[in-house]
């Protein structure tokens, strides 16, 4: 029973270390050279801004959803174009999922500290492309 209670106590405190690190992470959205402001727009209209980090892969801008809360990435999905602010500039794009063997290849490019990964709860990772606007792929 006393192995129970502290297998209990252990879940219950890392639960609390990623929810923790999760909400400073949202709530800071720290930046530098290797992020990029993007915005979306949810179904009232509303925009909304959330610090990313900028990937590359194959010539190709892509983003992650490296974390468990995702309203970002569900506005790009379902609004499809978006707005990328990186040095100062503002371009308009549109957001496209990422599957299969892209997926794969962007993953593979672009992989997490496993310290990142633990602190963040294990979360599924999905990528979204950003086509410039006028190239989207159909």
């Amino acid at each position: 029973m006393k192995a129970v209670k502290i297998v209990a106590i252990v879940v219950v405190a890392y639960a609390g270390i990623v929810i923790a690190f999760e909400s400073l992470i949202g709530y800071f959205q720290p930046a530098d050279e290797t992020t990029i402001v993007i915005t979306t727009t949810d179904r009232d209209g509303v925009s909304h801004d959330r610090v990313v980090s900028r990937l590359e892969s194959s010539g190709q801008l892509y983003v992650a959803t490296n974390h468990w809360v995702r309203g970002w990435y569900n506005s790009a999905l379902k609004q499809l174009e978006v707005r990328v602010t990186q040095n100062g500039e503002t371009v308009d794009y549109l957001a496209k999922s990422v599957t299969g063997a892209e997926h794969d290849r962007v993953a593979d490019a672009n992989r997490l500290p496993v310290a990142l990964r633990v602190l963040t709860g294990f979360p599924p990772r999905y990528f979204v492309r950003l086509d410039p606007r006028g190239l989207r792929d159909e």
